[in-house]
């Protein structure tokens, strides 16, 4: 089991709390949870980082393949299966149109053929016009977290010089 990180983490990360400037020990821990095999995310996702043209954007291209995944082979019966779901639902059609033009569709369908957990800052909605991550990930069973669930699950650690606080 790996996490799956959606666009938000990232992006969120860069412009408040792990700004690359100030807290690049954040980044390093991605990229060193990553290597161990802990922390990963999709192509799609590292289309949308990328798109921003930015340090964020450099940071992810530098990591294309390695961290932003291909799709794996068995997620074609998940595709199906999120795709079923969606279209089930009694969301407006344009929202099922959306969310499967959109990376969300891409990493719940990783998630659910890999029984990976999504790490996303996005919260359930109750609404018939937009498709949420949980929202989908509550109803095909899959595990979805925030950011700082993922941290504390995986005792991240980001101390300033020798003897800092606890």
């Amino acid at each position: 089991m790996a996490y799956l990180l959606d666009a938000n983490v990232f992006i969120s990360a860069k412009n408040l709390h792990y700004g690359f400037d100030f807290c690049p020990a954040f980044w390093q821990w991605l990229d060193d949870r990553n290597a161990d095999g802990t922390v990963f995310s999709i192509e799609k996702v590292g289309d949308e980082v990328e798109a921003g043209a930015d340090d964020l954007a450099r940071w992810a291209a530098a990591r294309r393949g390695s961290f932003f995944l291909p799709l794996s082979p068995g997620v074609v019966t998940s595709l199906g299966a999120v795709s079923s779901w969606a279209v089930g639902q009694s969301y407006d059609p344009a929202a099922v149109n959306t969310f499967l033009s959109v990376a969300d569709y891409y990493l719940v369908s990783q998630a659910h053929a890999g029984a990976h957990t999504v790490v996303t800052h996005e919260k359930p909605r109750a609404s018939i016009k937009i498709i949420k991550i949980p929202d989908a990930c509550i109803s095909l069973g899959i595990r979805c977290i925030t950011p700082y669930e993922m941290l504390r699950n995986e005792r991240a650690r980001f101390v300033l010089g020798l003897g800092g606080a606890p």
